[in-house]
């Protein structure tokens, strides 16, 4: 019988990991990660309402745009491991090609530092267009819409170009915007105790790396010489940073149509993805490696978040409440709500890939829509809640999926913000 249990469990674990290859056989540009241009082409119908119950508010954050790269190393650093080839004479036809687009790429950057890309604004415009058609009853007359950015350009931008497009569809709309450092404590937190605890845990994603990366089939289709690639190139860095490189092609309509997957077999994508999918999970997950508290970073937004809930409901009418900021937001908060198992926990990070994929939380324009419905009695509030305009779950007891009671979610959520760790800031 022991023997059985453990050959299900290894199936099923086979299972999610051909799951997670299969669908990047399907797109491959989903193993860029926090790179992945949002998903919008296929998304599903919405399940209508229970009988009797209309949506009146619309509680959201979300992410910018698809942008340029940040930092000018990630734009430098692949054009020069493959500039130490072509001084040598031993990049292959391949390279030199690769080499070519990476400088157009580089020069194309220049000067465009994090900044939303053509893509990026035409996500929020998708996004805010069906909002309206979603939602309407939310968005009807002359209801207030509350919109805050972080004080980042890309944000400020992605805030704008829903904003406008909510305000051409309803020009009755009286929508605010704003853009505060007094609002940065619950829209981008600084925490300074999650920072140190991630860094006590960075090793282990260190030694994820160096036994997952392997990088010599990847080198063979760039250089003509294994062992001068083995000797002067930062082999594991360039596979690494070029694949963040290639993954954000897809954010700009120049690039978009440039493929460079071909560089990496199915298996070293994965791998890569892998290592990624690691470091973010400890860097936002729930994890014992960073002592569960790393989610609860995002504590101050969630309280927003149950504060203009509980506002809107007190004043009755219609409205919305609209923050943009960043996935480093995003994947902590989700991850602190429990939405979807995001709050899954574990040491076990060479199995983590099976039980938590990154991809499915924080692509580009990712964001959380929290839609609040009442009867015509008003005696009970209902909550659904769109994760990527995808209907998402919470481990919360419904007769109604994928409805829940409010009063059953915030407390939920106010219970959870009761047993947030304590643990005293590490002195660097």
């Amino acid at each position: 019988m022991r023997k059985l249990v453990l050959l299900l469990a290894l199936a099923a674990t086979l299972a999610v990991a051909a799951g997670v290859r299969d669908d990047f056989k399907q797109d491959i540009r989903r193993s860029a990660n926090n790179y992945y241009a949002y998903p919008d082409g296929d998304l599903p119908a919405l399940t209508p309402a229970p009988a009797g119950y209309e949506p009146f508010f619309l509680n959201h954050y979300g992410r910018h745009g698809s942008r340029w790269l940040i930092g000018k190393r990630l734009y430098n650093f692949p054009v020069e491991q493959l500039e130490i080839g072509e001084r040598n004479g031993k990049l292959t036809p391949r390279g030199k090609e690769v080499l070519a687009i990476l400088r157009e790429l580089r020069e194309s950057a220049r000067g465009r530092d994090g900044e939303l890309s053509d893509i990026g604004a035409e996500q929020h415009q998708r996004i805010a267009r069906r909002m309206m058609a979603n939602f309407p009853q939310v968005f009807a007359g002359d209801a207030p819409v509350r919109a805050r950015s972080t004080v980042v350009i890309r944000c400020l931008l992605s805030m704008q170009n829903e904003v406008d497009v909510l305000k051409s569809l309803n020009p009755q709309l009286r929508i605010t915007t704003d853009a505060s450092e007094a609002e940065m404590y619950y829209m981008n937190y600084d925490d300074p105790v999650a920072s140190p605890l991630r860094k006590q845990a960075y090793h282990y994603f260190h030694e994820f790396r160096d036994k997952h990366i392997k990088p010599e089939k990847f080198l063979k289709r760039l250089f003509t010489d294994a062992r001068f690639a083995r000797d002067s190139i930062d082999g594991s860095g360039l596979m690494i940073d070029l694949f963040d490189v290639v993954g954000n092609m897809q954010s700009h309509h120049q690039w978009e149509a440039t493929d460079l997957y071909d560089l990496y077999s199915l298996d070293d994508a994965y791998n890569v993805w892998a290592y990624n999918n690691v470091r973010w999970y400890i860097f936002a997950g729930n994890t014992p490696l960073t002592q569960g508290r790393v989610p609860y970073m995002e504590a101050h937004l969630l309280r927003s978040l149950i504060e203009d809930a509980d506002y809107a409901i007190a004043q009755g009418g219609n409205s919305a409440s609209l923050r943009f900021g960043h996935e480093s937001v995003v994947l902590p908060l989700i991850c602190l709500m429990g939405i979807n198992g995001a709050d899954y926990s574990t040491t076990d990070l060479e199995h983590l890939a099976d039980n938590w994929q990154s991809y499915k939380i924080f692509p580009m324009a990712c964001n959380l829509q929290m839609v609040y419905y009442r009867n015509a009695a008003g005696d009970d509030i209902l909550v659904k809640l769109l994760l990527n305009e995808r209907e998402a779950t919470l481990p919360i007891a419904t007769d109604m999926a994928p409805y829940y009671r409010w009063r059953d979610v915030r407390n939920y959520f106010m219970d959870k913000l009761s047993r947030e760790p304590y643990i005293q800031p590490i002195i660097q």
